[in-house]
């Protein structure tokens, strides 16, 4: 347990007007409601609390200097109890609310800070809530209009802009925790997690997909629907295209920060039947130029 003397930073011998000064001083640094969140500060205004409760009080303080009670107020040599016991026990502790601070009611610039803590406590703000929200990639692309169920069974209406990426946060205004008096609600804040479609692959603005084609749409070129995150558009596949050949369906990527959209990659890869195909292994049997091709040619 701490020297309440070292606790209030004066000398064994200091007065009284002494110890009420260094009271006074440390508990303006001190005080929770000028530290708001800070643990420290409020377990050391606790310490200076009980320190000065003993100190200030001109027999408790005879007593303990002679030895007769210890630095939390209780007679020796009864069982030593530990500040955390004397904080959190039945007696009330001289600071607990705003009637401990009588002393400093001419001290007119503390006295206003504490009023002013007191009001924003009886107008406190709501809390804010923190959500999870899935989207397809469809919804992440072209945006979507979506509703939040809450665990306690309230509905939120998510707006998701287009553009989105997994682990961007959403802010809904004043659609937190309700607040106290003129406080206000806090602010709901969605994060968005984008579930994966295999179809697509997204690099900054850009999509890439892989579409299979037929042999014969390669060699002789087609036009064939091919899906994107906005829906199915027609594109033409050239004439002699092969596994690998990657085609551009321009403005059909995620939405530009600045304006425009990304584009979307088409790699084509052929694929052949999955059952066997006489005439194609006929054909293909009685092909020359093909049988003299060696497409590892290049990889030499």
């Amino acid at each position: 347990m701490t020297n309440p003397y070292e606790t209030l930073g004066v000398s064994s011998t200091a007065s009284i007007a002494d110890i009420k000064h260094a009271y006074r001083r440390l508990a303006k640094k001190y005080h929770p409601d000028l530290n708001p969140g800070d643990k420290a500060a409020e377990e050391k205004f606790k310490a200076i609390a009980s320190a000065y409760a003993l100190l200030g009080d001109e027999d408790k303080r005879k007593r303990y200097d002679a030895g007769e009670i210890d630095e939390t107020g209780q007679e020796r040599p009864q069982q030593h109890h530990y500040y955390r016991d004397f904080a959190s026990s039945d007696q009330a502790h001289p600071y607990a609310d705003a009637s401990g601070f009588a002393d400093f009611m001419n001290d007119d610039a503390f006295a206003e800070i504490l009023r002013r803590s007191q009001e924003a406590q009886r107008n406190r703000r709501g809390q804010d809530m923190h959500y999870r929200l899935d989207i397809t990639f469809a919804e992440s692309i072209a945006g979507a209009s979506k509703r939040l169920t809450l665990p306690s069974g309230d509905v939120l209406d998510v707006t998701i802009p287009p553009g989105l990426v997994s682990g961007q946060v959403l802010r809904l205004k004043g659609k937190g925790a309700s607040g106290a008096g003129r406080g206000g609600s806090g602010d709901a804040f969605i994060e968005v997690e984008v579930l994966p479609d295999a179809r697509f692959t997204r690099t900054g603005d850009d999509i890439s997909l892989e579409l299979p084609v037929s042999l014969s749409e390669a060699v002789l070129g087609a036009s064939v629907t091919v899906p994107t995150a906005t829906g199915e558009v027609v594109m033409t596949v050239p004439k002699g295209s092969n596994t690998g050949t990657t085609l551009r369906l321009k403005g059909k990527g995620a939405p530009h920060r600045g304006g425009g959209f990304g584009d979307q990659f088409v790699k084509l890869k052929i694929v052949l039947p999955k059952s066997p195909d006489p005439d194609l292994e006929s054909f293909v049997s009685n092909w020359t130029r093909g049988k003299d091709f060696n497409p590892r040619e290049d990889g030499k």
